[in-house]
This record gives C-alpha cells, sequence and structure tokens, in this order.
C-alpha cells in the first residue's frame, strides 16, 4: 500500500494532540478536524481505487456484499471467502472511525480534554484499520496475487 501523506500528518498531529491541553484544544480543534477529514478522504479514495482494479466477478460480489448488508448474506457460492473477508475489514474500519468521530463530539459539547485525547487514540486505530483493509483489497489485484 502507498504512504498517504494525509494519513501520515493526521496520525503525526493526534499523536501531538495527546499532551495538548484545555486552552491549546479549543484552538486547535478545527485543525485537527479537518486534517482527520483529509485523511478519511485520502484513504476512501485509495480503497476505491484498489477495488476499481479487481476483476468484475469480485466487485459484483463486493457490491452484492454492500447492497445486503441490512440483510443475510448472499450464498457463499456467490461471494468468495476474500471479498467478504474485505468487507467485514471494511465494516470494521467505518465503525472505528464513527466511533472516533463520536468521542470528538462528546469531548467537545463536554470541554473534556481527556475525551479528546481518546478520540485521537480512536482516530488513529480507525485509519490503521482502514490502512489494513486496503491492503488486503490490494491482495484482490490480478496482477498482486501469487
Amino acid at each position: 500500500m502507498r504512504k498517504l501523506t494525509e494519513v501520515d500528518e493526521a496520525k503525526a498531529l493526534m499523536t501531538e494532540a495527546l499532551e495538548w491541553s484545555v486552552m491549546k484544544w479549543l484552538k486547535e480543534k478545527k485543525r485537527v478536524r479537518k486534517t482527520a477529514d483529509h485523511a478519511n478522504d485520502a484513504l476512501d479514495q485509495l480503497s476505491k481505487e484498489t477495488k476499481l482494479l479487481w476483476q468484475s466477478e469480485l466487485r459484483s460480489a463486493y457490491a452484492a456484499l454492500a447492497q445486503n448488508a441490512s440483510r443475510d448474506d448472499p450464498p457463499d457460492d456467490v461471494i468468495p471467502n476474500t471479498v467478504k473477508q474485505v468487507k467485514r475489514a471494511d465494516d470494521e474500519a467505518f465503525r472505528a472511525r464513527m466511533d472516533a468521530e463520536s468521542t470528538f463530539d462528546e469531548a467537545e459539547r463536554q470541554l473534556s480534554t481527556s475525551m479528546a485525547r481518546e478520540g485521537c487514540r480512536k482516530a488513529i486505530y480507525s485509519w490503521e484499520l482502514h490502512e489494513k483493509a486496503i491492503r488486503m483489497a490490494e491482495r484482490l489485484i490480478p496482477s498482486q496475487q501469487g
């Protein structure tokens, strides 16, 4: 997986932010959110680009899983296990991202630096999960398969 500058910058900022005071948080919260949004956008774009390199059968299978998210999974003979694994990894990364965002929202409401720090840890974790999911997806690119 290629390195994404946006993600590296966001991880560095979040790591730095773990030490900030309340005043520093109040001053920098917009920059933190904007940087996190850029990292999320970059990961989303790379994930999309990666899946576009899949064979059409895999893209269709993933789309079927995404469409049936609220229903039962399609039969195993329709969806390859590898695609299911990527979908589960994507879903886990998305849940972690939403958890981080809600933690930041709550930290802002309560003006809680400890909660904001927890949001930073959760954001970094969500990016790591998203990167892991992208690496899994990259293994399904025909030229990447052994």
